[in-house]
């Protein structure tokens, strides 16, 4: 399967030679030495399995054949369903899905320049924000928003919050060792029962390799119940090359896989067949700062490889780019999240999370959502086939343009243009100093803001059965030890005067699949 590509762009950055040394060192570390899995309840299906330990007890040993037939059983490739249930997004193959970053802690207030703790309307504008966004694949349950809820069902609260303003899909995850059940009570109200909710996922979670050759009780107990409920898993490993994975990017290669592949076989071993992504959030370990910048270029050039280690073994990938370090949307964090989303993109990532994230993903920010959405545009853009249209032989196109000086008005031109001419957000300057007003328009930062509150204003919202939204807060209330009501959100916009304008939930409500 690796290397058959349609006609697109591509990276070649591992020989097969080389991929198949590094499996083969990952696979003989997992017979003989093998992972610390802490879960007991996940640790004695693996035993009933027929799984072994090590001497020690403490250390479950995967032998090669197991992990083999892991890969083998788990899907290629599997679709995304939306919130009614209908085909939303193909994970797999080529298909490159952006999807904002997740694990924020704080939101950048574009109104105020203030980074603070995130409240439910923060929540609110990111999903409604976010649904019309063109060149984002699905959601994610972004950041927290522990301001004005409690922790505990915090997790389920932003889901909420995404299920009633987006019908999109959702990446998510649990915030605590229990969390999935509740998640997937909250799902499963938008499907007829679990069957339908394993056979259309709305969500996708991450499932985090706590690192240190070990699956903590968190995300073992979190793998076990997304696996009994049917929702596809991404592990995801945070490889920090020089502190707890070596410095060299082959080294850290084989760590890496040791932690997908462990995640990837005790979930084919509990649901043969179960959708999981060869995931990652590699970081490099700054020896100056102690910092673990997740946009260095070691941490890309190791994520494209692990892509390419998926591709080999026929698995849908996720890897975290399109994202940026700095603290502000800065020519830094341009720099950073364009070329990672462009190696997504070329490399063929099957789920990027980065977009709207700053400050090693700790901050999330509006505006960098909407320039970032634009990122992603350009780098779908560049990947599409290149094939002839209409230009081959090309004599009339030469005989045209001696005619008449130019091929504006070619029939050629007049017909492709649109596709063929990536038209940018007014995020993206276009202007000609000359050309431009007196002052030169606003700063990038300024043009994000008002996109911002343009596409909000834009938001079109729609209805949920009130018997399903009551139930979802009862679900989530029932949780909650002395906040008595939950937050109040903020209203949808008033409606548009004239309707049909771009931004509209017409266009962007069934994204178009890209191969």
């Amino acid at each position: 399967q690796y290397g058959r590509r349609r006609m697109r762009p591509g990276l070649n950055v591992l020989s097969e030679d080389m991929i198949v040394r590094i499996l083969n060192e990952a696979k003989k570390i997992l017979a003989e030495s093998g992972m610390e899995i802490r879960g007991e309840k996940l640790k004695a299906r693996l035993l009933d399995f027929g799984l072994e330990t090590d001497s020690s007890g403490r250390r479950m040993l995967f032998p090669r054949d197991v992990v083999e037939k892991a890969i083998d059983t788990a899907p290629a490739t599997f679709t995304m369903y939306d919130r009614d249930g209908r085909p939303h997004a193909e994970v797999g193959g080529n298909h490159v899905n952006f999807v904002p970053g997740s694990s924020g802690l704080k939101i950048l207030d574009h109104r105020t320049g203030e980074t603070r703790l995130a409240d439910s309307t923060d929540y609110v504008e990111y999903v409604r924000l976010a649904d019309g966004m063109e060149h984002l694949g699905y959601l994610a349950t972004a950041f927290s928003t522990n301001k004005d809820i409690e922790p505990q069902v915090s997790d389920a609260w932003r889901m909420y919050m995404s299920l009633v303003n987006s019908k999109r899909p959702v990446v998510s995850g649990a915030f605590g060792e229990h969390g999935v059940p509740r998640l997937a009570n909250l799902l499963s109200l938008f499907r007829s029962d679990a069957a339908e909710l394993a056979a259309k996922p709305l969500s996708l979670f991450t499932i985090t390799a706590t690192g240190n050759f070990r699956y903590g009780e968190d995300s073992c107990q979190n793998l076990l119940d997304c696996v009994e409920a049917g929702i596809p898993v991404e592990i995801v490993p945070v490889t920090l090359m020089g502190l707890i994975a070596p410095v060299t990017l082959v080294g850290a290669l084989v760590f890496h896989c040791v932690d997908v592949l462990t995640g990837l076989t005790m979930a084919q071993i509990l649901k043969p067949g179960h959708p999981v992504l060869f995931g990652g959030a590699p970081a490099t370990f700054h020896m100056k700062a102690a910092s673990s910048p997740m946009a260095a270029i070691e941490a890309q050039h190791l994520n494209v490889a692990n892509v390419a280690i998926a591709k080999f073994l026929g698995l849908p990938s996720q890897a975290y780019m399109a994202l940026g370090d700095g603290k502000e949307l800065d020519a830094q964090a341009g720099g950073e999240t364009f070329s990672s989303a462009l190696l997504a993109a070329i490399a063929g990532v099957n789920s990027v999370s980065g977009p709207g994230m700053l400050d090693f993903v700790l901050t999330f920010s509006l505006p960098k959502l909407v320039f970032d959405n634009e990122v992603c545009g350009q780098a779908l853009h560049f990947c599409r086939e290149i094939k002839p249209l209409d230009d081959l032989p090309v004599q009339p196109l030469i005989d045209h343009l001696e005619e008449h000086g130019h091929l504006l008005t070619a029939p050629q031109t007049l017909k492709h243009w649109p596709q063929e001419l990536y038209q940018t957000d007014p995020v993206i300057d276009r202007l000609t100093r000359d050309t431009a007003e007196e002052n030169a328009g606003p700063d990038l930062v300024t043009r994000a803001a008002q996109q911002v509150e343009e596409r909000l204003a834009k938001y079109q919202p729609f209805d949920t059965d009130p018997a399903i939204d009551a139930e979802m807060r009862r679900i989530i209330l029932a949780d909650m030890e002395s906040q008595e009501v939950l937050p109040d959100l903020p209203p949808p916009p008033e409606a548009p005067v004239a309707a049909g304008g771009a931004g509209g939930r017409g266009r962007r409500g069934r994204r178009r699949r890209r191969g």
